[in-house]
């Protein structure tokens, strides 16, 4: 089972900003690879470190993965061995440690001079949710309200965190840079400015709606339209539904993960269904037809003389509708079963055992008896 961000970083769930930083930068130190050259073990969990402090530094990304778990989380494709955004491990190595960017050492030595990048509009983290729905909801599709809670651009600032009237400014500890240097014995480090984050910039007068944030909770509802043939695990993306973003960016996606409810009598196999009929010892002998049963209702079924329990019997189109424009449907197969009687009366055993006497006469009633019995004859002598 993979560690969480938490384990990974050695600190509690309700561990402050400054303490994971202060984690980070200390696991980030020991197994940078510029300190181990060649050690693939400690280039992996430099990966993983970062992967941990991109997400837990980000007050939005924690919350959403406090929310999901480290499982679904990952599985939505924050988590992976590169930093969980997007970024590199170095990115947020040099982030991190106040670095505009480049290696290990110039990070540390004052490389890459001049006017910091400061965090500029960003986009909103995507949003999962998942949908349970009918079974003949997926084949004929359906209309859906669903009701997420999610972060919205505050509508009093719009998403400036800044109150009306007021802006923001310079900030006063970095001088607008987003970073300041600090000396750690022999060497300087460039860090992100911990006043203003790195923007530069701090507010003035905080939205009293918002506190500052720039984005208020909410709980959101929504239309969701379900179109005809999706399955479990299908996803339906909502642009612009997720979560607000940051400094005026675009708001994240929201991806509806379908979940189908199973079906008493169908069994789906991709755009095929399948489903078991049981039909009477007679019809199976003599041949026929049967109602069964279809998505669309029922409809005869030619069961030809001789059928075997067993045999299955394709019905062209009476399947799943296709996602695929122009494909139409999938086919329904009907497994046959034949069904012995039981609880016979006195007449009816008569009739059979008469029944059982002609076909004992009759070689060509049972092909395959007669076929299994030359070849077992051997073990009967």
């Amino acid at each position: 089972m993979a560690e969480d961000f938490y384990t990974i970083l050695d600190v509690p769930r309700d561990a402050s900003q400054d303490d994971i930083k202060k984690a980070y930068r200390k696991l980030a130190m020991k197994y940078h690879p510029d300190r181990n050259q060649g050690n693939k073990e400690a280039e992996d969990k430099f990966k993983q470190i970062s992967s941990a402090y991109e997400v837990l530094s980000d007050e939005q990304k924690r919350r959403r993965y406090d929310q999901l778990g480290h499982s679904m989380y990952t599985q939505a494709g924050r988590g992976g061995g590169g930093g969980a955004g997007g970024m590199s491990p170095e990115d947020i190595f040099a982030q991190a440690f106040g670095g505009g960017g480049g290696d290990f050492f110039s990070s540390f030595f004052g490389g890459g001079g001049g006017r910091s990048q400061h965090n500029g509009p960003s986009k909103g983290d995507d949003l999962i949710y998942e949908l349970q729905i009918d079974f003949e909801e997926a084949m004929f599709g359906a209309d859906k309200e669903i009701s997420f809670p999610r972060s919205d651009t505050c509508s009093r600032c719009n998403g400036s965190g800044c109150e009306k009237g007021s802006s923001r400014k310079t900030c006063p500890q970095c001088n607008g840079r987003g970073q300041v240097t600090m000396s750690q014995g022999f060497f300087s480090i460039r860090q992100t400015c911990s006043q203003c984050q790195g923007t530069g910039s701090i507010i003035e007068k905080p939205c009293s709606e918002c506190h500052g944030q720039g984005v208020v909770q909410k709980t959101r509802r929504l239309p969701v339209h379900i179109p005809a043939g999706v399955d479990t695990g299908s996803r339906l993306r909502m642009s612009g539904e997720g979560e607000a973003g940051e400094q005026g960016g675009p708001a994240g996606d929201l991806y509806v993960r379908i979940f189908v409810r199973k079906h008493e009598v169908f069994n789906r196999d991709g755009e095929d269904l399948h489903c078991d009929v049981p039909i009477q010892f007679h019809v199976a002998a003599l041949g026929g037809k049967v109602e069964v049963p279809t998505i669309n209702g029922k409809t005869e079924l030619t069961i030809p003389a001789g059928i075997q329990s067993g045999t299955e019997l394709r019905m062209r189109g009476k399947g799943v509708p296709s996602l695929i424009r122009g494909r139409g449907r999938g086919d329904q197969y009907v497994r046959v079963i034949v069904e012995v009687p039981t609880n016979l009366n006195a007449a009816e055993r008569q009739k059979l055992q008469e029944f059982a006497e002609l076909c004992d006469k009759d070689q060509h009633v049972h092909p395959r008896w007669n076929a299994f019995m030359k070849k077992a004859r051997r073990f009967f002598e």
